[in-house]
């Protein structure tokens, strides 16, 4: 059997050992509705409360500020929506950036088409906004900043603290989506100055389908999923009391390992990119690698098409993401590579490698070495094609 290297980490982690038997007891045994009143329901909800203390510990929150969601992008969602909606008679106008993740954009598209005015910040080429262009954005309608901490295609870390006080200097409130940051590095809430901040369980080794929002105490938000009373009548739905225990595992461990695991993924990251950069020719690193996250790695291989690169590398036991995603129509471009000025060509030619703390330095060197042959061979059948097809136009300097 072919063996398999991951390097799609910021797309989702594996699932920790640890948390897993940290979630094994609450699946099998404690399966009560966190909501019931009776012994089953409270055994549950002793445990979900425990996980909330441990995560709003974790960014020096309190506990009754953290809200549990199914995932990053409905925090995301209800960020947005819910805080406009809650906020509407102050204004109706929000600030974000190009740069977002889709849950965000399509949130704030969605308030576009029901009265509220969004503007959209340009990022430079390593995807930092841009502060004299917020401060011009801000208006006296102006109620929400929204603006992601680290990318998910570039790994850019934005300057949290100073964005939060620009918006504060207004009275605006600032949401931040931390999903990619969450874990990798430390977070201080109230340090910051962040009123609120999405972030996920899977991108940290935890469960798939379970996110949280913090959210301050001292922000409006309405409910954007009803039918319950759940998270203090603020989200309804059954709580996924194995979900969150496993969250707050996965944090307890990112928490404890944070220093060690910086360190391997820089030290891989910088192995990986010299060892890249050595082996194969006409290639881009995207984001200025000193001031980003470390496991997360833009490259654009000119000449060659991210997908096709993709699904070949995939091939070849090889797992990594592009930012463009293929339809049966056409290939789209990543908006985040055209937001940081690439040409369409060089955007089509982008992917996205994220590291992991279960890599190694072996891995690299295999992964390079196959990113190395599928390149050349893709090079070399779109130097064919191209010829063949000037010959068929006629092109005489063929």
């Amino acid at each position: 059997m072919k063996e398999k290297i991951y390097l799609d980490n910021a797309s989702t982690t594996n699932l920790s050992a640890e948390v897993l038997s940290a979630m094994m007891p609450v699946l099998t045994s404690t399966f009560g509705n966190a909501s019931s009143i009776h012994s089953f329901g409270r055994d549950a909800s002793v445990l979900v409360e425990e996980g909330r203390a441990k995560i709003a510990e974790s960014i020096n929150a309190k506990s009754n500020e953290i809200y549990f969601t199914s995932s990053g992008s409905e925090a995301n969602s209800w960020a947005i929506i819910g805080i406009a909606n809650a906020n509407r008679d102050h204004g109706n106008h929000i600030i974000t950036s190009k740069i977002e993740h889709p849950s965000v954009l399509q949130a704030c598209k969605y308030l576009e088409d029901n009265g509220f005015e969004v503007t959209y910040l340009d990022v430079d080429g390593n995807g930092y906004i841009n502060f004299a262009q917020l401060i011009r954005a801000i208006k006296p309608t102006t109620i929400l900043i929204s603006i992601m901490a680290a990318n998910n295609e570039l790994g850019t870390i934005q300057n949290l603290k100073a964005i939060a006080q620009t918006a504060h200097e207004k009275d605006i409130i600032f949401h931040t989506d931390a999903v990619q940051l969450y874990g990798n590095m430390e977070i201080d809430v109230t340090d910051l100055g962040i009123d609120a901040m999405t972030i996920s369980a899977h991108k940290i080794y935890g469960p798939q389908g379970v996110g949280a929002l913090y959210l301050s105490n001292k922000v409006k938000i309405e409910p954007i999923i009803f039918g319950g009373n759940q998270e203090r009548n603020l989200r309804g739905g059954t709580i996924n009391t194995a979900g969150i225990v496993g969250f707050a595992k996965a944090t307890e461990i990112a928490m404890r390992d944070m220093k060690i695991n910086n360190y391997k993924l820089r030290s891989l990251s910088e192995y990986f990119i010299a060892k890249l950069t050595d082996t194969v020719e006409n290639i881009k690193i995207n984001a200025n690698v000193r001031q980003k996250l470390p496991h997360i790695l833009s490259v654009s291989f000119v000449g060659v098409d991210g997908e096709s690169l993709l699904m070949k590398l995939d091939m070849n036991g090889i797992a990594v993401s592009t930012g463009g995603a293929c339809s049966s129509n056409s290939l789209s471009v990543s908006y985040i590579m055209t937001a940081i000025g690439l040409k369409n060509e060089d955007a089509r030619s982008t992917v996205r490698f994220s590291l992991g703390k279960n890599n190694s330095f072996e891995e690299i060197d295999k992964a390079v070495s196959i990113i190395k042959k599928c390149v050349d061979e893709l090079r070399a059948y779109s130097s064919t094609y191209g010829m063949k097809i000037r010959k068929r136009k006629g092109d005489k300097n063929v």
